[in-house]
């Protein structure tokens, strides 16, 4: 049962970044008493100014009155975000940002796009992982006691900053994205009402990727087991009957009007956290694990809520066999990240850009240098 707050307990959320993810999701948070103390951060603090006033204005027109205001934070200038966060003490931060949105792809031609897809998302964690690694040591840096929800590649990032004891709290979406379609698509073939319908999906990036494009697991590992009424399904689930339906019956708009779907995922984290709820969620990068899983979301993060079947090593072992399929073949002790060879061959033949390992340190370079060689390449098509 959520618990009402006061005034005087109720969080301040900070959302880093932007994009059209964070919008999303401060529209959504703005609504809720108990998530409605925000606080948008961006380097152009006039725009983010204007969003937080646009939503301001938009709240009043359907009855509610939200607390919003806007600061300027680069992420580049780490003492000065640090700064920051010791000035506004966010009791949650929301990171949306990246050096290049996961969609930017998707604005090629469709052929082009296909085959650039073919080397997944693994090869694309520099974008990701290096403003995530800034704002985590600006975090440690202002002594803030805060909890960070990262949206920016979870599953890989987590892991790797966990490696050097700066992973974000917990992250949302890709694993969160795909379960209400599967709960739709077990309703449809046990004949019963989505609302009795209970999954518990253990799966990494890839496969949450793959199955609504395609309708099957491809070379995704993953561990589901659903409940319709309280009774667990067992032999008689057809995953492949299940799956299919997202690429038919359960098709969804993607892209920029699929950012909706992540910021719920990301809405329902937040709420539980904010509400210390301990809600059924699902999430990847749960404390640096890689990854996604079922969790329960508390004021401080989630704890793993696995099925019965299955342990917390047998999880972390599927995730990281889904996360070779996904074009990253290990992340090593010192967060040395080692890429597969098929997916960076790709990446290769089609930018000219390979890396086959990439520590900590190297990842701002390595990010410069995919993004120039993206943008190059892109040029061709504009």
């Amino acid at each position: 049962m959520r618990r009402i707050r006061t005034e005087d307990d109720k969080p301040t959320i900070m959302i880093v970044g932007m994009g059209d993810l964070s919008c999303n999701v401060l529209s959504l948070l703005a609504r809720d008493p108990d998530t409605n103390r925000l606080v948008v951060a961006a380097r152009d603090v006039e725009t983010a100014r204007r969003r937080a006033n646009l939503v301001r204005f938009t709240m009043h027109n359907l009855g509610h009155v939200p607390e919003i205001e806007a600061v300027r934070v680069d992420l580049d200038d780490v003492d000065a975000t640090a700064e920051t966060l010791a000035e506004v003490r966010p009791d949650i931060v929301f990171m949306g940002a990246s050096l290049q949105s996961w969609r930017v792809i998707t604005a090629l031609p469709k052929a082009v796009f296909e085959a650039l897809d073919e080397a997944q998302f693994g090869p694309w964690l520099p974008m990701h992982l290096v403003l995530n690694h800034k704002l985590m040591r600006a975090v440690r840096r202002s002594g803030v006691d805060t909890r960070v929800v990262n949206a920016a590649f979870p599953d890989a990032v987590g892991p790797v900053l966990a490696k050097v004891g700066l992973a974000p709290t917990i992250g949302i979406g890709n694993v969160a994205n795909i379960v209400p379609a599967l709960s739709y698509g077990v309703a449809h073939l046990t004949g019963k009402d989505v609302a009795d319908v209970e999954l518990r999906l253990v799966a990494q990036h890839y496969f949450s990727h793959y199955v609504p494009r395609f309708g099957e697991a491809g070379r995704g590992a993953y561990h589901l087991t659903a409940r319709v009424g309280g009774q667990k399904l067992n032999g008689e689930l057809d995953h492949a009957a299940v799956f299919a339906q997202l690429d038919g019956r359960l098709k969804r708009l993607g892209g920029v009007a699929g950012q909706l779907l992540t910021a719920s995922s990301a809405v329902r984290v937040v709420e539980a956290m904010a509400t210390d709820s301990g809600i059924l969620a699902h999430a990847p990068g749960p404390a640096g694990l890689p990854g996604g899983y079922p969790v329960r979301v508390y004021r401080d993060g989630a704890v793993l809520d696995l099925d019965e079947s299955l342990t917390r090593e047998e999880a972390i072992r599927i995730n990281e066999d889904c996360q070779r399929a996904d074009g990253i073949e290990a992340i090593e002790a010192d967060g040395t990240v080692v890429f597969t060879e098929p997916e960076m061959a790709i990446m290769k033949s089609m930018l000219g850009y390979e890396c086959r390992r990439m520590t900590l340190a190297d990842a701002p370079g390595w990010a410069e240098e995919l993004g120039s060689k993206y943008r190059a390449f892109a040029a061709q098509y504009a």
